[in-house]
């Protein structure tokens, strides 16, 4: 019996710290490749922080895990939001913006997603799961 949910190997933890990895990296390159004055081209980075963070402490601190994977899917669905704004701009055409807000839409679905089966999995297993951590430490 495993102990905790996975997506190809991978705990929600890790997935956090490398998904919040990659909004850090999306919004520094693309605000430098394109040049932007404005301070709302960094928003991908500013969601990354506290994704990455959260990350971080649920595998630091796996008693808290709970807390730091409920505030993770919270900053999953402020990236849904932000890209909403997508839909409003892409009239617009497509550019280094709107590129921006539909990755956060479609990334943050799909983390927010992942985030929520692994709730799922994790209620439908709770006994056994909090059995088989009790064993462990016997």
């Amino acid at each position: 019996m495993k102990t905790q949910y996975t997506v190809a190997g991978q705990s929600i933890p890790t997935i956090t710290i490398s998904y919040g990895g990659f909004l850090i990296i999306w919004g520094i390159a693309v605000s430098q490749i394109s040049d932007s004055n404005s301070i709302t081209s960094y928003f991908p980075s500013l969601l990354g922080i506290p994704l990455l963070l959260t990350g971080i402490l649920a595998n630091a601190m796996p008693e808290k895990r709970k807390l730091w994977m409920h505030i993770a899917a919270t900053f999953g669905l402020l990236c849904i939001i932000g890209g909403t704004r997508f839909f409003m701009v892409i009239g617009d055409g497509l550019n280094y913006a709107s590129s921006s807000m539909l990755m956060l839409l479609l990334t943050g679905s799909a983390y927010t997603y992942i985030c929520v089966q692994s709730f799922i999995w994790f209620r439908k297993n709770k006994e056994e799961i909090e059995a088989a951590r009790e064993a462990d430490n016997d």
